[in-house]
């Protein structure tokens, strides 16, 4: 399934007059309250029953000097600055984006934030806070979306933060040189420090929009929920947010772990550094030697040479696409999976789930029959069919997406939730399945990845265009919508008049599931045959891999 990004989308208000005038005077755009943040006064609009505010900076631009260093303070500025506009998203390529060029809108001058806030909020409101983390494969997305708006949250006494954070080389990259300058600093995943900055500006600036500091959720998809992992076993990040959820973030190592900046054997799982990278994509610009004067060269190429599509050669001749997490040493110091296998995670609340048919082809392998993709269980081949083809009937490409869902997504979400609930830290699985009845013939085995943020964020309209929106889709939304509002509050979605959610434990290993006819229901998992074969199928491969295998 092909992923699309969903572009910025900027508010255009009118001020209606008519008859009427106190029916239109609720419907337009007011002058927001002016708020004075650390950095200076902004003031944005009020909409309904929402205060809004857009394209506030939450650290400096990261260009020049700056750039592929750890976030810097934001520059100061007098008098009142308007909060009306979202800033530009993060440099980037974007899909379908020719090389050497840039999506049109992007910038490497981005770290910006965006509130939306219930209207009339004062310092003494302790409103809890949500924090959203978009998703983009680490190369691409936006905290300025129509779907990740945050006005229903706004309406359920929630505060809704979306940011953006640097992407592509600019998020994470590494280099020789780069290791040697500012050695007080962390290197390497300059994404992952820009939103611990932004988490940052949330403790010291929120309570003047009416925020509570001390009750902030993180959430976020894909990368976004990838990141939450991250954040979770990150020391530095620990006592800037309180519960987290993920959604189809993993957890366990994988292609988005984390590279080690450098090392002098190799890794069975990543035998490439992410130095080594550096200093390819450095030679492929034409730019020799390792030295400040190789970084002085790095840091004067255009944005579009650096974006690139996040081509890298990886030193064997073949290009390597690579973006994500660095593990270098400092902030982050270990992959989320031995974070938790350790024990070593922040236990706060947790909510982890994903979509039932997150992405087919060949995310995860090449296999052409179904004989080719059992094989790949090796002793647990019978147990692989018994689970996922049972009759023998089910065509290929059903398999392949099912497999690559539980495999990338399912089972690892399950693992993490399991940690919790050991630890007794509240965990709750979801598992989005529901299909609209017009969507079905491209989403033919379940719902695909990110299916469920508009339906969480209660912006299905912002997706869906000109489809018809029926009473399943409003109640769906709705529902999910104040869950994850309930969580926010208290730690526990559950909430009257909703579905009871019910909490995961090993004994029972209950879900929330959202069936594709949009049916809401707490049940033992479904999955649970198949997420037990991947499951021993990943412990077979650590074990390989422990010893310098595949």
């Amino acid at each position: 399934m092909d992923i699309k990004k969903i572009g910025a989308v900027f508010f255009v208000c009118v001020v209606a007059f008519s008859l009427h005038a106190q029916q239109a005077n609720d419907q337009a755009e007011i002058e927001g309250p002016v708020i004075k943040t650390s950095a200076g006064q902004i003031q944005g609009a009020t909409i309904d029953d929402v205060s809004i505010f857009k394209g506030i900076p939450y650290a400096a631009p990261p260009i020049n000097e700056y750039r592929w260093r750890p976030p810097q303070p934001v520059i100061p500025w007098e008098g009142v600055r308007d909060a009306l506009a979202f800033g530009p998203d993060c440099a980037q390529g974007g899909w379908g984006t020719a090389p050497g060029t840039i999506r049109e809108g992007t910038s490497e001058d981005c770290l910006y934030l965006n509130l939306w806030v219930p209207r009339g909020a004062k310092p003494q409101s302790k409103y809890p806070v949500m924090v959203w983390i978009h998703g983009g494969a680490f190369v691409g997305g936006s905290g300025a979306g129509a779907v990740t708006a945050g006005d229903a949250f706004a309406k359920q006494g929630v505060i809704l933060m979306t940011f953006n954070y640097r992407l592509g080389r600019l998020g994470h990259f590494a280099f020789p040189a780069l290791s040697r300058e500012h050695p007080d600093e962390p290197k390497g995943s300059y994404a992952f420090m820009d939103m611990i900055a932004a988490l940052e500006w949330v403790q010291e600036n929120i309570t003047a929009f009416g925020g509570d500091p001390d009750n902030v959720t993180i959430f976020g998809q894909s990368a976004g929920g990838v990141a939450v992992h991250s954040l979770l076993t990150i020391p530095q990040a620990k006592g800037l947010f309180h519960k987290a959820i993920s959604h189809s973030g993993g957890s366990r190592d994988g292609v988005l772990t984390g590279r080690p900046i450098n090392r002098e054997n190799a890794d069975p799982l990543y035998p490439v550094s992410a130095e080594t990278i550096g200093v390819n994509f450095a030679r492929k610009q034409g730019i020799e030697g390792t030295d400040k004067d190789a970084l002085a060269q790095l840091r004067a190429l255009s944005v579009a040479e650096i974006v690139d599509g996040g081509q890298e050669n990886d030193g064997e001749g073949g290009p390597r696409i690579y973006s994500g997490p660095i593990l270098d040493g400092k902030l982050v110091v270990e992959s989320a999976e031995s974070a938790y296998k350790a024990g070593r995670q922040l236990n706060v609340p947790l909510i982890i789930g994903s979509c039932s048919a997150e992405i087919g082809g060949n995310f995860v392998n090449s296999a052409n029959s179904k004989e080719a993709l059992f094989a790949l269980f090796g002793k647990l081949e019978e147990n692989a069919k018994a689970a996922y083809d049972p009759e023998g009937n089910k065509e290929l490409a059903e398999i392949v997406t099912l497999f690559n869902t539980d495999w990338v997504w399912a089972e690892p979400a399950r693992f993490a939730a399991r940690i919790f609930a050991a630890n007794n830290t509240p965990a709750y699985i979801f598992h989005f399945g529901y299909v609209p009845n017009n969507r079905r013939e491209w989403m033919p085995y379940g719902a695909g990845h990110g299916a469920e943020i508009a339906y969480v964020f209660h912006n299905i309209n912002a997706r869906r265009g000109d489809a018809e929106t029926t009473t399943t889709d409003e109640e769906v939304a709705h529902i999910l919508n104040t869950y994850w509002a309930n969580f926010a509050k208290s730690g526990n979605p559950n909430g009257e008049g909703l579905p009871v959610w019910p909490g995961y434990n090993t004994e029972k290993e209950e879900i929330l599931d959202i069936q594709p006819d949009g049916q809401i229901i707490g049940k033992s998992d479904p999955r649970k045959q198949r997420l037990d074969v991947i499951e021993k199928a990943t412990e077979c491969r650590t074990r390989i891999q422990s010893r310098g295998g595949i």
